[in-house]
Order: structure tokens, then sequence, then C-alpha cells
């Protein structure tokens, strides 16, 4: 690929995971998800983000009452979502990602430390019926096989339990938007594959969830400040206008009764 054709791509995408302090390369590489958050690790909660901070501004305000409940932070990365709903009262929290990076960096917050497992959400080594609540943040389109995914939280979840599952909106991927960062060897982009909403909702109907509700959120003026500290402010009218985030809403209903 061309720098011209490069930097075109780019254009639709408002750097948002990239490090801004190095010189765009001729070339991204493309890399697979353990490769990618591997190198993404050590960075990942010191860079500001624009896509994480519109997906906490509207999330947060969704979480359920924790209370004495047993959560989930699936794909917890860095654990930045496991230590807040803990927070929030929950009487006993896991997390589970397939990075052994990512889970290296959350054992060094004491909120969490001895909470985290390293895993494949595809096999959980987790017990049955267990929780009550599942946070999912930017992991869905990493997933090979969502149907084995839903399946499996059907499995660890207790009937009536709920799951948050936050994702790249369907059509700022069509418009080019990827995950990715910089670092010192190239500009990378981390493997993915886009998935409507409705293929998402069928899979989780089809296995005991009920979709509650689809949210769909844009950018707005919080996440100006760091367009600007990125040096992307020239693209944020047009940012603005695409749907950036998908969040789903699903519950858990008893398969005995429908």
């Amino acid at each position: 690929m061309s720098r011209d054709a490069f930097s075109e791509r780019q254009s639709c995408l408002p750097d948002i995971w990239l490090n801004s302090s190095l010189a765009m390369p001729p070339e991204f590489q493309c890399v697979s998800v353990q490769e990618g958050y591997e190198r993404w690790a050590q960075t990942y909660d010191n860079t500001p983000n624009p896509l994480l901070a519109l997906e906490e501004r509207h999330l947060i305000p969704f979480l359920p009452d924790l209370d004495g409940k047993r959560v989930l932070d699936l794909a917890c990365g860095t654990g930045r979502w496991l230590a807040r709903l803990l927070a929030r009262g929950a009487s006993a929290g896991v997390g589970v990602d397939v990075s052994a990076s990512m889970l290296r960096v959350a054992a060094t917050k004491s909120a969490i430390t001895g909470r985290l497992v390293l895993a494949d959400c595809l096999q959980l080594p987790l017990r049955p019926n267990v929780f009550d609540f599942v946070l999912c943040s930017f992991a869905l389109n990493h997933i090979p096989k969502l149907g084995v995914m839903a399946r499996e939280l059907a499995r660890v979840m207790r009937s009536e339990g709920q799951i948050l599952i936050s994702e790249l909106h369907p059509e700022a991927y069509t418009r080019g938007w990827r995950p990715g960062f910089r670092d010192l060897r190239s500009a990378v982009q981390v493997e993915s594959m886009p998935r409507s909403s409705e293929h998402v909702v069928e899979c989780f109907q089809s296995h005991f969830f009920a979709c509650m509700k689809l949210y769909t959120f844009f950018f707005g003026e919080p996440e100006r400040t760091i367009f600007l500290e990125r040096g992307k402010e020239k693209i944020f009218e047009y940012a603005c206008r695409v749907p950036a985030v998908q969040i789903y809403h699903f519950r858990k209903f008893d398969s005995a009764s429908g």
C-alpha cells in the first residue's frame, strides 16, 4: 500500500489508537490478536483514546445495581472495568483474558490482583451458573466463533443475569475504522472481523439471551480534547457524524421457560 493510499484510509479513522508522537510509516502491519495485545499492553492505559472515553461516558450510567453480585469482566485486558465493577459493590469478580501481557499490567492494580484468569473466552475455566453480570468491552470483533462465546456465557451465568457488550459500531467498521496503535516498530492494525448488529443479536438469542436494548453513540464535545491532543482536531467534526460505539444489553432467560 502506498503512503498516499494509507493516509487516505487513515483519514477516515480518527487515529484512535495510534501514538501521535511517532511519524506515520508508509505501511501498517496487520497482526494477530495475540501479537497485537502483546505489543500494545504497556501503553494501553497511558494513551488518550476517544473511543474508550466515549464508551465510559455512556456505559457507566447503564451499569446495574451490583451490590452483592458476582461479576465477570470478559476479555478484561488491563482490568480497567473490573476495578470499577468491584468498586460498585460486587461481592466477587473475575477478569478473563487471552493475553498474558495485558493481564500482567492488570495484575499491578491492587484492587484486582488475584482475580485474573488467563483463558480463551471460547472455553472458560469457570463453574456453571455463577455470574449475575458480565461486561465485555471492545473484544467482540476479535472473537472467531461468536456462537461458542455466547454458549459459554450462557453456561456460566445465572438465570436473569445481564450482559453489557461494547464494540466499534458496524458503520464505523464499514468506513474503515479499525483497532490499532503505533509502537517503535510500526503502525499496527489488530486483526478483527466485522459483524452486523443483527448477527450478534441472533447469536445470543440462540443461546437463551434476550436482547433488551441496542444503543448507538457518537463522539461529542467531551471527546474533542482527546482529538486535539492527538493532532486530529481537523477530522473531529467528521468523526462526530459517524456512529462510533454500539452497546448491546442482553439478559439470560431460563431455557425451560423459553
